[in-house]
């Protein structure tokens, strides 16, 4: 039940380690996966649209809508409001204080109000459009310096800090403070929000969700229902991306489609466009970042004031863990010996921030890399010497016993990134590429190159221990082949290949035998969410528990076909086999899968097991924000290179080399894609994905019209990823790490280098001022604030 083991769980297999396609990679280019909008609709299906609140902050008069009006539209079959709930009207994952459907007032503009159903799509949405929503607006806070200057906040403000930082800072030779921002980030997954309710005998429910957290919204809709867990299903097969973006919100629109579907006993689809959803759902967090420095020649940093204030939106949501996990990664790959460092959740009348991949940790280390760059212009040092310089260390050479001990007192027991730091150095020949850089922006007057190495070391495991676990159910079927479902769920991350591989070696057969379901809430109960890095882990464990159980029961029945002792059967390439004799006198003896399993079911025996794991040596106190917050870390670095027009502030990313750190990975090629997106996911956070919001709360960049992702485009040709060789020193399926979330912050490199390039357009003589997203409006002004502040002073006449 706990981490593998055994050295049939750890050793090399025939399966994990293979570069196999992802499962549904066919059917994804030839248009037959099925999403849950593809699933054929029943008969009498009705449509859903929702009625968005029109203001950011205000009281609704009466139910806040005109039903009779409503009513009147064309094909509108009903419409209902907060007082039609039965139960608890809520879709806030941790804290009870978000209804899915605004109750007496609204917190932010886009709140869904009413849901309106109809006999097509076409009508709901239309009926739902021109709703008028009675409503009293009231003033509303917009910003995270209006939220500070009125101390609103979503839940108290928290902290951590580790030995005299005031002192350390006032004592520092060289000091210097500043402030910094990163923006908020869509989410952007091409299938958007969707939901398919389908009523069942006896009032029960099957909910077809696009869903990170099945369990999450067969909770939250048996709640509002006033209905038991058992009676409310939740399936989903596959989602089209989700990054975050589905773990809670996907609730909004399930309990909206279960609550019309429950009301009228007939389907109800409730499927968004994306204006609709970009306006209702919530993005990454943005924070404003506040730091006091001191530190020595060297770039040492010797004392830290960090001060982070994010902005949570109208209701809690997942700040919490989010706004944590920022204060954990502060240190990124350095130690840090005196720190100070505070967490603000700031509340405004806005989407409430949720759940993005990366979940804090970006935000924390752009903070630390923004200082070490300071630090670095401030001395007049390339900025890898002054990261070298800060690096976390054995206490057996840095001669201090904390140096490999974070903030929030955990021990670093696998500590690599100073050999990541010089593979990635090396492979991409960073030394003569600074100098070529250099020389290029000698010669070249309007056009600046950048280039910059950052590191990472991302913690795996939820911070909130009760979810580290995990459930698996596996059958094998007379013919030999096997069905698996677990409680991770696919989003186009590979998650069921590599799951599919995992249950392959734990049998000892050939993938091709095993078929991974839809996710199910009826197969694998109180599941956690696919989200912290973790599916992989997890639930791969769970299989593997599970296909241990299922060993131990076929070896007997080898063990007579074979005429041996049930320890001497191995299980491997689709055979079960004995070794009888020694040396040259050797004989191998083998069955047949099949008709292992045949003979199994011929004997009555048990050919259905369920696997469960629970995350081990997670020693986290929530309320200290101190001990093992995580089981192993994942590292990275990331050199890119960059070129700006200082004319116009356009850019072009020129090169990327990547050296990141997956264990022994289960799938190289599926953990390679997911280095790669998310690098480029990243490089669109720090670079160009704007969220525009007017004076009255109402987000202006809804849509792909107005909201810029990256495109192949801006991917350059020059894009090398190589996967550190090494293999996880904690027991995990394979050997592996996380691949989900960290290498996003490999993109940190991209921003520092468009910072570099900018500093270049001033003879790296002034100060940079530039946050994030680093867009060509920002680049240019940045690159004239610096030519401005280097250019000496006319003196008065």
């Amino acid at each position: 039940m706990n981490a593998p083991t055994s050295p049939r769980e750890l050793a090399p297999a025939t399966e994990q380690g293979r570069e196999l396609p992802h499962e549904s990679a066919r059917l994804h280019v030839t248009g037959q996966a099925t999403y849950t909008d593809d699933i054929p609709e029943l008969r009498g299906t009705l449509y859903a649209a929702l009625v968005l609140s029109p203001v950011a902050h205000g009281e609704l008069l009466g139910e806040g809508i005109e039903r009779a009006a409503l009513l009147a539209q064309a094909g509108v079959v009903a419409v209902f409001t907060a007082q039609d709930i039965p139960g608890e009207n809520n879709c806030g994952p941790i804290v009870h204080d978000d209804p899915f459907l605004a109750d007496g007032k609204v917190q932010f503009l886009g709140q869904p109000v009413a849901v309106v159903v109809a006999h097509s799509m076409r009508q709901a949405r239309q009926a739902a459009k021109g709703a008028k929503v009675t409503v009293k607006e009231l003033p509303a806070i917009l910003s995270i310096a209006q939220a500070l200057a009125q101390q609103s906040f979503v839940m108290p403000s928290r902290g951590i800090t580790r030995g005299q930082p005031e002192s350390a800072i006032a004592g520092a030779p060289l000091r210097i403070q500043g402030r910094t921002e990163c923006g908020q980030q869509e989410q952007f997954y091409l299938e958007g929000q969707i939901a398919y309710a389908v009523p069942r005998e006896d009032g029960q429910l099957t909910l077809y969700v696009s869903t990170q957290h099945p369990d999450g919204n067969q909770r939250e809709a048996a709640a509002a229902l006033k209905l038991s867990a058992k009676d409310v299903e939740v399936i989903c097969r596959r989602m089209g991306g989700a990054f975050g973006g589905k773990e809670g919100n996907s609730s909004i629109f399930s309990q909206s489609a279960a609550l019309a579907a429950f009301k009228l006993q007939r389907p109800v689809k409730l499927r968004v466009n994306r204006d609709d959803d970009m306006m209702i759902t919530g993005k990454r967090h943005d924070f404003r970042i506040d730091y006091d420095c001191g530190f020595d020649p060297h770039g040492r940093i010797l004392g830290l004031d960090v001060v982070l204030a994010s902005r949570c939106g109208h209701s809690t949501d997942y700040s919490g863990p989010v706004n944590d996990r920022a204060l954990l990664h502060i240190d990124n790959c350095y130690y840090l010996p005196h720190l100070k460092i505070v967490s603000h959740r700031c509340k405004t009348h806005m989407q409430s921030a949720t759940a993005f991949r990366g979940f804090g940790g970006p935000q924390g280390m752009f903070g630390i890399e923004t200082v070490i760059e300071e630090i670095a212009h401030r001395l007049g040092k390339d900025a890898l010497e002054v990261r070298r310089a800060n690096l976390y260390r054995d206490p057996a050479l840095s001669g201090d016993a904390g140096s490999m001990t974070t903030q929030y007192g955990q021990t670093i027991e696998d500590w690599i990134g100073d050999r990541v730091i010089d593979q990635v150095a090396t492979e991409a020949h960073y030394g003569a590429r600074r100098q070529a850089v250099n020389q290029f922006n000698a010669q070249n007057k309007s056009r600046k190159r950048g280039l910059a190495l950052v590191p990472l070391k991302f913690g795996i495991s939820f911070t909130a221990t009760m979810l580290n676990q995990g459930g698996a159910l596996v059958h094998i079927y007379q013919d030999g082949s096997v069905s698996v479902n677990h409680g991770g769920t696919e989003m186009g991350q590979g998650l069921n290949t590599k799951m599919a591989q995992v249950a392959a070696d734990g049998l000892g057969i050939p993938v091709s035998r095993v078929r991974v379901t839809a996710s199910d809430t009826q197969k694998v109960p109180n599941a956690s969410a696919t989200a912290a890095s973790s599916g992989a882990d997890i639930n791969g464990a769970a299989i593997n528990h599970a296909c241990a159980q299922l060993r131990a029961r076929l070896a007997p029945v080898a063990a007579r076909l074979l005429d041996c002792d049930a320890a001497a059967v191995e299980f491997e390439a689709g055979i079960a086999r004995s070794t009888v004799g020694a040396g040259t006198a050797a004989a191998m003896q083998t069955v047949p899968w099949q008709a292992l399993v045949t003979q199994a079911w011929l004997e009555r025996v048990g050919l259905s097991v369920t696997g469960f794991y629970m995350t081990p040596d997670i020693r986290y106190d929530f309320n200290t924000l101190q001990g093992r917050a995580f089981y192993y870390y994942c590292y990275g670095a990331a050199v890119s290179e960059v070129e700006i027009d200082t004319r116009s502030g356009e850019w072009w990313l020129k090169a990327v080399d990547i050296v990141h750190d997956v264990g022994q990975s289960i799938n190289p090629a599926i953990d390679k894609g997911q280095i790669e997106g998310a690098y480029v996911q990243g490089l669109g956070w720090l670079t160009m994905e704007e969220c525009i919001w007017d004076a009255h709360g109402k987000l202006l960049t809804h849509g792909p019209s107005t909201y810029k992702i990256p495109v192949a485009s801006d991917v350059p040709e020059h894009f090398r990823v190589s996967l550190f060789d090494g293999r996880n020193v904690r027991p995990t399926p394979y050997r592996s790490k996380a691949v989900g979330e960290p290498p996003l912050m490999l993109s940190l490199s991209a921003f520092f280098a468009l910072r570099d390039a900018v500093s270049a357009s001033a003879q790296h003589r002034a100060r940079v001022d530039l946050v994030a997203p680093a867009t060509p409006e920002r680049i240019l002004l940045a690159c004239e604030r610096a030519k401005a502040a280097q250019r000496p002073e006319i003196p008065a006449p």
